[in-house]
């Protein structure tokens, strides 16, 4: 009876350890990205990565609510990385005190200081125009965010929501260029010579224009790609001219995709390896040829069909300071009444 015990539990020892062992295993060798990117955008670095390091990534993919799951789920969260679309949402997760720093050289050596936060929790990844897209009936033009205002335009010009991050962030950049008082006055010149209610996506006023209900239209640079490579879009490509506003004086607002690390990241030196990895030249390379956006390490040239569009210069206002404009942006929006 005595050797049945032993044996009893050295057996349920050995399976214990073997548990232990597989777990462990699994915490090296997995990282977990909470992700507002489209599959299709960020798996081919993902499986490079994997490929390099033996480290597996798993994703969560959602369009909304990540500030809101990583609050609930707290310093039990899974999440090491938080991948966003746009500055607005790393704000908001800084904001709420959702991210911790990461002070790798790498990273502050690869990304340029008007494209991460003074205390490290967020790095771009990628840059992005907000140009000013406009019908080939008017030939080629000269235009300015500012000129969104001008009388020549009444009637004539397309654009999603006011509340939208995109158009958010832009409207905090001119508060930075221009102060409240002009801001708010522009806002209702604009809104004054809108075509039709701010409705739909940036593709989808493209199309208006292509549908002759607008001529000019505000649009990331990267939807201009994705409407040449979709055979039912291009036509409404085909039928526009993209410009980069601002070339004599400030330059054109840039926004970013971007990444952060989770506060309370379980595989810390995974996560730290993976954003390592995402700042690298063949990284940035390989993201800018997929999501046809601009690589923000200096040096990695852009994909051919984005290069094609010209160079640009772009306002050289860090993304912090536009930041800190966001709600006195919103509080703008709703008193210039721009979606009614």
């Amino acid at each position: 009876m005595l050797q049945k015990l032993i044996n009893f539990f050295s057996k349920t020892i050995i399976s214990i350890s073997l548990i232990i062992t597989t777990f462990s295993a699994s915490a090296i060798d997995e990282v977990n990205v909470y992700s507002y990117r489209q599959a299709f955008l960020v798996e081919p670095l993902f499986e490079q990565f994997t490929k390099q390091s033996g480290i597996k990534v798993n994703v969560v993919f959602a369009k909304k609510g990540m500030a809101e799951r990583l609050a609930r789920e707290g310093q039990y969260s899974p999440a090491d990385i938080l991948l966003t679309t746009d500055i607005s949402r790393l704000i908001e997760l800084r904001d709420r005190d959702l991210l911790q720093a990461n002070n790798a050289e790498v990273l502050i050596d690869a990304i340029p200081s008007q494209y991460r936060s003074t205390d490290n929790t967020w790095f771009a990844l990628t840059t992005r125009v907000r140009n000013i897209y406009s019908s080939k009936r008017l030939g080629d033009i000269n235009i300015s965010y500012e000129d969104l205002a001008d009388s020549q335009y009444k009637g004539r010009i397309c654009t999603r929501s006011g509340k939208h991050p995109y158009t958010v962030a832009l409207v905090a950049s001119m508060i930075a260029e221009h102060g409240e008082t002009k801001t708010l006055a522009w806002l209702e010149s604009f809104k004054a010579n809108l075509a039709r209610k701010p409705q739909g996506n940036d593709r989808g006023q493209v199309q208006a224009i292509h549908q002759n209900l607008c001529d000019i239209s505000l649009g990331n640079s990267y939807y201009f790609g994705k409407m040449l490579k979709d055979k039912n879009q291009k036509v409404w490509a085909d039928g526009v001219n993209i410009n980069f506003p601002n070339q004599n004086n400030r330059g054109a607002h840039v926004n970013i995709s971007g990444i952060g690390l989770a506060k309370h990241s379980p595989n810390l030196d995974n996560a730290k390896a993976l954003m390592a990895f995402l700042v690298s030249k063949p990284a940035q390379q390989l993201y800018a040829e997929t999501n046809m956006e601009y690589p923000v390490r200096p040096g990695v040239a852009p994909s051919k069909l984005v290069a094609s569009w010209g160079d640009f210069k772009a306002d050289t206002l860090s993304l912090e300071t536009i930041a800190k404009n966001r709600k006195l942006a919103l509080k703008l929006i709703d008193k210039a009444r721009f979606d009614l």
